[in-house]
């Protein structure tokens, strides 16, 4: 009850603070915009800048602007010159003078979230970016991965152009609804005909037999060439017999007398193995003008077939010439009958099929074909890929066909020559031989 009798009493004055502020209070009068009123360039050092997140004015702005400068112009001891603000309330400003930073380090500022509200009053925009230190550093051009990468490339090549590599074509593509073709097979077939083509490769044997030479055995195969045309046979027939004959001598001795049997009867082995229509053995009696019987041929081709285990399952070089002839894209016939050619005289002769793979032969006649007709590129880098070979490897085995392509005309061995020289066969024998290998071929 004390509380409420007690009775509010005014504060009174205390000392001379009325009499003090009375001159002042008479000549206050109203303050105009605080933010016109504040000086250009004026930090308060140690302190952070006050984060302003109220809107402002551009020339308020333009202002801040200025003290960011300023500050960073400080940093790089640079001397600033501060832009004109322009006030249309207390007309133009006049231009601040050059202010010299003192050499300090001076941390530096935080860049300041600003909120620019257009005015109402149309005010031409200046380029933020207009306003830049005098005499600051420049801005260093920054090189790009790629751009090192290419020089290096450059610097790399010597300055030389390199020539794309050329594409491999897949001539396989047009064969893929054709059932016989085995597309999907073909790539492992033949890595295993490279793989198993030394089984069945003969190696110089002639120095086991005592009554022939290679001479003869080239008169052997000559004459059955002569047979397999007058048969009409598949050229599968006729390279499966020259294999069967080199085999078969490589591991029996033959007298002279037997040799043209072994022959006869290892013919009538590969056209019972590759033809639909097999040659009688009777027909066989009476091309070798009744030098032996039938009963010869069949007891030899019993010896042959025990000799060599029933082996005949081999890849001759027949098997890598149709792959390799396709390898070599729209070869056309004149580049198959020229391949063919230059095949049939190579293992005519002794030397090719002791020193040389079937692939290789095959590979080195497709080579010598292409060199002879001019077919640029001469080796491609599909051929490459398809027979595993470079065209280093194939130049002696080339220049060996060449050779014999060059004495064909004049040779006593004429079977060849004159099968290949006949239109049926785009008479290739008649062309000149490859020029490139013909100086190395002669000597």
């Amino acid at each position: 009850m004390e509380h409420a009798r007690a009775a509010v009493l005014p504060q009174q004055p205390r000392g001379n603070d009325k009499v003090k502020n009375e001159a002042q209070r008479r000549n206050r009068r109203v303050l105009g915009d605080i933010g016109n009123n504040l000086e250009a360039g004026r930090i308060v050092e140690g302190k952070p800048p006050v984060q302003i997140s109220r809107p402002i004015t551009r020339s308020f702005h333009a202002q801040l602007l200025a003290k960011a400068q300023q500050a960073q112009a400080e940093k790089n001891h640079v001397n600033p010159v501060l832009p004109v603000v322009e006030d249309k309330k207390r007309g133009p400003a006049k231009k601040a003078a050059v202010v010299v930073a003192p050499k300090k380090a001076i941390e530096k500022p935080k860049s300041e979230t600003v909120v620019v509200i257009s005015s109402d009053e149309r005010v031409k925009d200046k380029p933020v970016n207009q306003c830049k230190p005098v005499d600051g550093p420049s801005r260093k051009e920054v090189k790009t991965l790629t751009s090192i990468l290419t020089a290096r490339s450059k610097a790399m090549a010597g300055g030389v152009n390199i020539k794309p590599k050329e594409k491999i074509v897949d001539f396989d593509s047009a064969d893929v609804n054709d059932e016989l073709a085995v597309v999907e097979y073909i790539d492992d077939l033949y890595q295993f005909y490279k793989l198993t083509e030394d089984d069945s490769r003969v190696n110089d044997y002639m120095e086991s037999q005592p009554d022939i030479n290679p001479k003869m055995r080239s008169i052997l195969i000559d004459w059955l060439v002569e047979v397999h045309r007058k048969f009409e046979l598949m050229p599968e027939t006729f390279y499966l017999t020259v294999n069967i004959i080199d085999r078969y001598l490589s591991k029996k001795i033959v007298s002279r007398r037997e040799l043209q049997l072994v022959g006869i009867s290892s013919m009538v082995i590969a056209s019972k193995y590759e033809e639909i229509w097999a040659p009688q053995v009777n027909d066989f009696v009476c091309l070798s003008d009744y030098a032996y019987t039938g009963d010869q041929i069949l007891l030899m081709e019993k010896a042959i077939l025990g000799k060599l285990e029933w082996y005949l399952t081999v890849p001759t070089p027949y098997v890598f010439l149709s792959r390799y002839i396709k390898a070599s894209v729209s070869p056309g016939e004149e580049v198959k009958n020229m391949v063919f050619f230059l095949a049939e005289l190579g293992i005519m002769h002794y030397p090719t099929t002791t020193r040389y793979s079937p692939s290789l032969i095959a590979a080195a006649a497709v080579y010598a074909a292409r060199c002879t007709l001019n077919k640029a590129p001469f080796w491609t880098e599909t051929l490459k890929h398809h027979t595993g070979f470079s065209e280093e490897q194939l130049r002696d085995c080339a220049k060996l066909l060449v050779g014999f392509h060059l004495k064909a005309a004049e040779s006593n061995l004429q079977a060849v020559y004159r099968k290949f020289s006949k239109p049926e066969h785009g008479a290739v024998a008649l062309f000149t031989p490859a020029k490139s290998f013909q100086s190395s071929s002669s000597s």
